[in-house]
């Protein structure tokens, strides 16, 4: 199985980027911000506590974030592997992905992260709140989003590059162009 942790701050592509991860490789997709953003529509327990978090610019709690991803792997079935998009998000959920994946006779291969800088990263989010009508893309909640992810989130590169699984790229450029940036790292990591 080729599992795939896609990472970077938000407005780095991850989601663009993953589709064409799994169009190309034949993945199944895990991203945690559609799960959330589908129990808060829901108006879910779950939903409403996450949505508490979310709109204050915050990570909801490892716990819910874990126990959602969990149930998510039981109902997948013979799947090629699995692209986690927005998840891990600190390194308690690193190491929780680890032994999940673990009891399932799984790895990580690869962690790919897409490196933008925070200018391009606001100009993005900006745009894409514009267009999507997300209420956590406004300056206020972006710059806090951005904080949150160099505070609690980026120590997870540091335990996918002790892993060796850790692998840097530009996320600048057009969407192509950064595709073929993802290719080229994949296909090194599974040849």
């Amino acid at each position: 199985m080729l599992n795939i942790v896609i990472f970077g701050p938000p407005g780095s592509g991850k989601g663009t980027q993953s589709e064409a991860i799994i169009e190309k490789y034949g993945l199944s997709h895990i991203s945690t911000g559609e799960i959330l953003r589908a129990e808060i529509k829901a108006g879910s327990d779950i939903g409403i506590i996450a949505a508490s978090y979310i709109d204050r610019g915050e990570l909801v709690p490892d716990s819910v974030i874990i126990e959602m991803l969990d149930q998510k792997l039981n109902r997948l079935n013979n799947s090629a592997g699995v692209i986690f998009d927005g998840f891990p998000r600190t390194v308690a959920q690193a190491r929780a992905l680890k032994e999940m994946l673990a009891r399932r006779n799984q790895t990580i291969e690869v962690m790919l992260n897409l490196e933008v800088n925070k200018e391009e990263l606001i100009a993005r989010l900006l745009k894409r709140g514009e267009t999507s009508g997300r209420s956590d893309d406004n300056l206020e909640t972006i710059t806090k989003r951005i904080e949150v992810y160099e505070r609690d989130t980026a120590p997870v590169i540091d335990f996918y590059k002790a892993e060796g699984l850790y692998r840097g790229v530009c996320g600048v450029g057009s969407v192509d162009r950064i595709f073929e940036r993802i290719s080229e790292a994949l296909d090194i990591c599974i040849a």
